[in-house]
């Protein structure tokens, strides 16, 4: 199911932060009681009764004038309206309803997008009776909350997952009725990815049909050359280019993970004259938290200055920025110039093979448990602890159960041994693994 996306959307120091940062259990986004503190999209993946959507914090803006500030809040809105699934509008109850508010909830009233009103700050009986001006507003589903405390949140959360359907859609098939793999075409606006596509599919033996998207943002193609077949998935091409960077910056986030929920494999198209940016750092990290297999394509290869380990110390710069999950394939290459492009489509093939890898038990044994042995889990509290048996288990995800007789004993310091041993034992290049450690 493609992912669900819900924006935290509301003026500066209502507390949008602070519900984003309690909407995922963590403390990811910078809170202050200063407003405009959020200047750089932050976005998360939140879980609720099973139900795992994706949340955006929209940020406030500061500016020294109030038309300017005004105009700003407005274009963040739209976008947020455009592009989510939901939209959570959060108020501040010891202000009242001011005039931004209203102006912000105009847009959202034209809008077909389910909203969500979230009065925050409402931590007392004297605040919950000042939040009732709120229903004046007119929204049909209004709620008090205080992100701080965590007061009232549960209700939101119910209201939101109610909006996440379980529909299905139709998965494109080859002959033989195997599904086809998916690839997504993610980056930074001008990096190359419409370049990138159009390398691919503008050959005169290429077979193209357009496959209608799930939404209306991404450009759904189907590949077939040279006994390859598969799904390309571009977010290229469609976004405002009248629009300032900062507005397309914002789009290119909200597209790179909508395409990234429906892809087995996400191809980070990134700018050899630019290097490795934050986002893109941000956005890698979020695809290997959602399990999909990914690779690393350095466009523009062939605008760079070269000398003998040109390629190797770029490469050695990325994966150090990349790390501790490192063992990701980069490729070098040049849309325009069409170099090694089909080179990279192998390797987004293997890395797709890689991801649904199944290791028969017995092998997994024999070659994992001597591993153990010879270094073994370090002594907790006076016990031996001991890991008697691994299994993989049937996830999409590839996922190691390792049997041990005191499970809790065993840290993450340890975990990342045994996931270097399967890596260094058996191929998963550009794939995530988790490790579960189970009482025997």
């Amino acid at each position: 199911m493609p992912g669900f996306t819900v924006a935290i959307v509301g003026r500066p120091n209502v507390g949008k932060s602070t519900l984003f940062n309690r909407l995922l259990e963590q403390r990811k986004a910078i809170v202050d009681d200063q407003s405009g503190v959020t200047r750089d999209r932050q976005y998360g993946i939140a879980d609720w009764n099973g139900k795992v959507f994706n949340v955006i914090d929209t940020g406030g803006f500061v500016s020294g004038s109030e038309d300017v500030f005004e105009r700003e809040i407005r274009k963040q809105v739209h976008i947020a309206v455009d592009e989510a699934d939901l939209i959570l509008f959060v108020c501040d109850t010891t202000t009242g309803i001011t005039g931004q508010d209203e102006d912000m909830a105009d847009v959202l009233r034209r809008s077909t997008k389910p909203v969500l009103l979230v009065v925050n700050k409402v931590d007392n009986a004297e605040r919950a009776l000042y939040a009732t001006e709120f229903y004046s507003m007119g929204f049909e589903k209004t709620f008090f909350m205080s992100s701080i405390s965590g007061s009232g949140s549960g209700e939101v959360l119910d209201e939101v997952v109610m909006h996440i359907t379980d529909d299905t859609d139709v998965v494109p098939t080859d002959k033989e009725g195997n599904p086809l793999a998916k690839f997504a075409i993610i980056g930074q606006p001008n990096a190359g990815k419409s370049t990138l596509l159009n390398a691919l599919v503008n050959q005169e033996r290429t077979i193209v049909s357009d496959i209608a998207g799930t939404t209306r943002d991404t450009i759904h193609t189907h590949y077939k050359l040279f006994g390859k077949e598969f799904i390309l998935i571009d977010t290229a091409g469609i976004r405002k280019k009248k629009n300032v960077h900062e507005d397309l910056e914002f789009y290119s986030v909200i597209r790179a993970i909508k395409a990234m929920d429906e892809s087995d494999v996400c191809m980070l198209l990134i700018d050899a004259e630019n290097g490795l940016t934050a986002q893109d750092v941000s956005i890698f990290s979020l695809a290997t938290r959602k399990g999909k297999g990914i690779l690393i394509l350095v466009n523009k290869w062939d605008l760079v200055e070269k000398e003998t380990n040109t390629a190797r110390d770029f490469e050695a710069e990325i994966k150090k920025r990349l790390e501790p999950f490192t063992d990701v394939p980069v490729i070098f290459v040049s849309a325009k110039d069409k170099t090694r492009i089909f080179q990279a489509m192998e390797k987004a093939l293997d890395v797709y093979e890689n991801r649904n890898k199944r290791i028969p038990t017995s092998q997994l044994n024999d070659i994992i448990l001597p591993e153990i042995e010879r270094y073994p889990p370090p002594m907790a509290r006076g016990y031996h602890v001991k890991i008697k048996f691994v299994q993989q288990v049937p996830t999409a995800v590839p996922s190691f159960a390792f049997y041990s007789n005191h499970p809790d004993n065993i840290k993450e310091a340890y975990k990342n041994f045994l996931e270097n041993k399967i890596r260094s034992h058996f191929d998963f290049s550009g794939v995530p693994i988790r490790i579960f450690v189970r009482k025997k």
